[in-house]
């Protein structure tokens, strides 16, 4: 397959992804996410390798952007920021416990917790959800394929029925961006907004 055939069928693919991504639940997400900062609480973000720098750029973009452009000051951790502790707890409890373990220590009552997984199936995102799940804390997830284990627990899930994980992973930071443009621009404080 030649680059400009290839080009097109990746591009045709990613826009179908997205076009059936339900805009509504976009839409309660954002609504969710401008509670958490008007309440002031925390929001935690964690996932597996591409899922990591995805999760790692939704810091960069939230807290620097929103703030920026709107009133909100949005309090976004990554769990997955700390190598030290990450590599600490896989070597001496479990790698499956990296996002629970430190969880358990961060996440108060009213807190949101937003898991990025392709598969859906990855052992630490599932303990965590499981975790979260029975604390009443509220999980937003994006997933891939058929959205895995982790899809039926969470309270918002977003799916992106693929089964490539680099256009799953396109259209998850695509969605981080969207989601942000859309309160950004939804609660500008100035008349020319930076995005």
């Amino acid at each position: 397959m030649n680059i400009n055939k290839l080009y097109k069928n990746y591009k045709d693919q990613l826009n179908e992804n997205l076009d059936l991504v339900n805009k509504k639940d976009l839409e309660l997400i954002s609504k969710k996410l401008i509670s958490i900062f008007k309440k002031k609480k925390n929001i935690y973000i964690c996932g597996n390798g591409g899922s990591a720098a995805i999760s790692n750029h939704y810091i960069c973009d939230y807290l620097k952007l929103i703030r920026y452009n709107t009133n909100f000051k949005p309090k976004i951790y990554s769990l997955n920021d700390n190598i030290e502790n990450i590599t600490a707890i896989s070597n001496d409890i479990k790698y499956e416990e990296i996002f629970k373990y430190q969880a358990e220590t961060y996440m108060e009552k009213d807190d949101l917790l937003i898991i990025i997984s392709s598969s859906g199936n990855s052992k630490n995102v599932i303990k965590l959800a499981k975790w979260a799940k029975n604390k009443k804390i509220f999980v937003i997830s994006f997933t891939g394929f058929n959205g895995g284990r982790l899809k039926k627990l969470s309270s918002i899930n977003i799916n992106i029925n693929d089964s490539n994980y680099g256009r799953i992973e396109d259209c998850h930071h695509i969605l981080m961006h969207l989601i942000m443009h859309n309160i950004i621009l939804n609660n500008a404080k100035i008349k020319k907004v930076r995005i």
